[in-house]
């Protein structure tokens, strides 16, 4: 079952809209968070005393209320696409990284769907550097992708592999993790 697929995405545009979508996220935040402390010291609060607990209650009860209107809400709106996709690739890129020992292992054993695991991550990483700017730290890592790239070019397998399959995740198990 195919669980991500890196899509093409112009660095600039994501940023744009990830800048504006976390704004969206921040006023909702600090608008929820502030009214409800606000609405928490009227209804529960003594005038003059000390209402500390209250304002906690209500940045919280804001801060609750922002994930979930985040999760439920703006995470299927088109304005928030860019950074749903950025928190997917992420998200995707982590599950391979937590079984990179493995990986690697299934690599060095020449098995055919831990190469195409690491192509995807190498695929996924060098975007996710793309869409975040960060080009220094991409090329600390070109030297292994092109390494990787042509392994897999040599054995006639394609390079292009842009969606992550679960199977390749359980597949690579089997092998030894070595430190």
């Amino acid at each position: 079952m195919v669980i991500f697929e890196i899509k093409p995405m112009s660095a600039e545009r994501y940023r744009q809209r990830t800048r504006r979508s976390t704004l969206i996220v921040a006023l909702t935040f600090a608008l929820l968070a502030m009214g409800l402390a606000a609405l928490a010291v009227a209804l529960f609060g003594e005038p003059g005393g000390d209402n500390l607990r209250w304002n906690g209650l209500g940045v919280a009860a804001g801060l609750l209320a922002t994930i979930v209107l985040v999760r439920r809400l703006f995470w299927s709106q088109p304005w928030m696409a860019e950074a749903a996709y950025g928190w997917q690739l992420k998200r995707s890129l982590m599950r391979i990284t937590n079984l990179m020992h493995h990986v690697k292992a299934g690599v060095a054993a020449g098995d055919e769907q831990a190469m195409k695991l690491l192509r995807f991550y190498h695929l996924g990483v060098t975007q996710m550097h793309q869409l975040d700017g960060n080009l220094t730290a991409l090329g600390d890592l070109v030297r292994e992708i092109d390494g990787h790239r042509e392994a897999m070019q040599a054995r006639g397998l394609d390079i292009e592999q842009e969606r992550l399959d679960d199977a390749w995740l359980d597949a690579v198990k089997r092998f030894p993790a070595s430190r």
